[in-house]
């Protein structure tokens, strides 16, 4: 019998395409209600934080360097309040096999796909995780498939998301491009339905578990390097799950004192599904088109049940510039002597602001690098985005306006980390749960979850949910 592989036909197998490619039963997990039981389903892994770290070394992965960045810390004390200025420090993930930390994550979901017997591995990703799964699955004698949203309507394709797709053709992965819009997902469930090979999502269980060894071996590193943890963590945030990996890590090392920080750069006003914005963005992650919509639903993804939610960990939630995060590119490559991507150099722009507000003593870490190539450079970006009608100059960035100029700052004490409204973000989230779960009552259990979900308290929920007249039933 044949199937109906229509979009409507194969969305609404979704769930059933999903388990099967993923191998959870997500229903184990719920409540029936809002809650759901989530670090259950983070157990389900089957890998403790030692098996997880055997996992990868026995891939290359993992134990990169920690660097001491000097020579930004010294310019960063120059500009900033006398007394002030951290020392900054970067973990180089680009010492991993496909350049970037997702090769943590890559290599427990297609070591993962392997145990259970999958054939394959598909991803659904335009950056660094598609190398990262491509790399894993060579090294696991499996087959890849790359589903990647690349171009707009007229076929100009972004190229820092081409960079990508040749590093994933390099390890013998497919990749299959497409426009931007709904077709990526339609596209992603079908070939998983077709193939029956593995769903290496980002958002699985196996996936950020992958990263939590990120955040053991940072506070490991620190404590053997400078006997102590440091004070602040600075994570990249586009989906969520660098930022919750890395804070998971931290826990389980027992750093419970460390302030974990999301950045993102500001492209407030773009939309990441429209055809006409698509290009007027020069980043392709770490910005605020994801870090936004995903933290205040984190179920959005490719799962039933993403297993990043970001603010179940964060602290402080900042933003960033598109220059700021060039800027800062450049500046790392000319007086640290390190040229890596841009990515990683979102929370690096950002932690140089936040070190000028903390005392010298202390310590600041941006927990991952990215490696870097012919389409990742700062002049293809800029030049693509010229071609895309951005003018760009130099001047104060904080005048920047997504999708109409980029402004490279004229001087380093403009560039400025700005706070998001983190009650603001959790309060989103818990209206989207009643909203998209239909409620007007909930249970204790539903409150307790929400209570974790958004690291707030009871009255803080009650007063979220009292703005949407729900009531919570003792």
């Amino acid at each position: 019998m044949n199937r109906d592989v229509s979009y409507a036909g194969i969305m609404s197998r979704r769930n059933e395409i999903m388990k099967k490619a993923i191998g959870i039963d997500y229903k184990a997990f719920e409540s029936g209600s809002i809650a759901f039981d989530y670090e259950k389903m983070m157990r389900e892994t089957g890998y403790t934080l030692e098996e997880m770290q055997k996992i990868q070394g026995n891939a290359g992965v993992g134990n990169t360097p920690l660097l001491e960045l000097k020579n930004l810390t010294k310019l960063s004390r120059e500009i900033a309040p006398k007394g002030k200025g951290a020392r900054i420090f970067i973990k180089d993930e680009a010492a991993n096999p496909s350049g970037s930390f997702k090769a943590r994550r890559a290599a427990n979901a297609v070591y993962h796909a392997k145990r259970l017997g999958y054939k394959g591995v598909i991803a659904a990703t335009s950056g660094n995780y598609g190398a990262a799964v491509a790399s894993q699955a060579a090294i696991n004698g499996l087959k890849c498939i790359i589903v990647q949203e690349c171009y707009d309507s007229k076929g100009m394709g972004q190229p820092e998301i081409i960079e990508k797709a040749r590093k994933c053709e390099a390890y013998g992965a497919e990749v299959v491009q497409l426009t931007v819009g709904p077709e990526l997902f339609y596209t992603f469930l079908k070939l998983l339905e077709e193939t029956g090979y593995f769903n290496a999502s980002l958002y699985s269980p196996f996936g950020i578990a992958g990263v939590e060894t990120l955040g053991y071996e940072i506070a490991m590193q620190f404590r053997e390097k400078e006997g102590r943890d440091p004070d602040v963590v600075v994570c990249t945030n586009a989906g969520g799950g660098n930022l919750t990996g890395t804070a998971r890590g931290l826990i389980k090392a027992g750093a419970d004192g460390v302030e974990v920080v999301g950045a993102s750069v500001n492209l407030k006003g773009l939309h990441m599904a429209s055809d006409m914005q698509f290009n007027k963005k020069s980043f392709t992650t770490g910005h605020t088109g994801f870090g936004i919509p995903f933290a205040t639903w984190p179920d959005r993804s490719d799962v039933p049940r993403s297993a990043a939610r970001p603010l179940r960990y964060i602290d402080r939630y900042v933003t960033i510039t598109q220059g700021e995060v060039f800027y800062m590119t450049e500046a790392l490559a000319q007086i640290e002597g390190l040229e890596r991507g841009p990515a990683g150099n979102t929370s690096l722009a950002a932690a140089f602001s936040i070190a000028q507000e903390l005392d010298e003593n202390q310590i600041i870490v941006v927990q991952e690098t990215e490696y870097t190539g012919a389409g990742k450079h700062i002049q293809p970006q800029l030049s693509f985005a010229k071609d895309n009608g951005i003018h760009i100059r130099f001047g104060n960035p904080n005048e920047e306006v997504p999708g109409e100029n980029i402004i490279l700052p004229e001087h380093p004490k403009l560039i400025k980390a700005k706070d998001l409204d983190l009650d603001k973000l959790k309060r989103s989230y818990i209206h989207h749960c009643v909203e998209i779960y239909e409620k007007k009552e909930i249970s204790l259990e539903d409150l307790e979850f929400l209570v974790q979900d958004t690291k707030s308290s009871v009255e803080f929920v009650k007063k979220a949910l009292s703005e949407k007249d729900v009531i919570v039933l003792e």
